[in-house]
């Protein structure tokens, strides 16, 4: 099993930024592809960002140029810094991975963190 901890969000007004964190525990051999992904009220889930070991980040189009994934390898932690944020930017933020576990490559999701621009 893995664990996805997040941490960081908050309440903040427009044109300011704020940093999400997820850190992962539990048993796995490596996590792969890392993820933000995000759901506002009445809305569908969306893919914010994501990162893998080898490739490039890829965005949403709503983020591009003010999101950035990043993560550190040794802590098994990654990051979402989120500048010029907008109050559409409001929802609950959701870590994800792949992670290789005994029991194959297995998706993960933290438990969310709630983001909420607006002056």
């Amino acid at each position: 099993q893995v664990q996805l901890v997040e941490s960081g969000g908050g309440l903040v007004q427009p044109g300011g930024s704020l940093r999400l964190s997820c850190a992962a525990s539990g048993s796995f051999f490596s996590i792969n592809t890392i993820g933000w992904d995000r759901q506002a009220p009445g809305k569908a889930r969306e893919l914010v960002a994501t990162l893998t070991n080898v490739g490039s980040p890829n965005y949403a189009d709503s983020v591009k140029g003010r999101f950035t994934i990043s993560r550190d390898i040794a802590k098994n932690t990654w990051y979402l810094q989120m500048n010029s944020l907008k109050p559409d930017d409001t929802a609950v933020y959701y870590c994800n991975c792949n992670a290789r576990t005994r029991w194959g490559v297995v998706g993960y999701w933290g438990q969310g963190t709630q983001v909420t621009v607006s002056s």
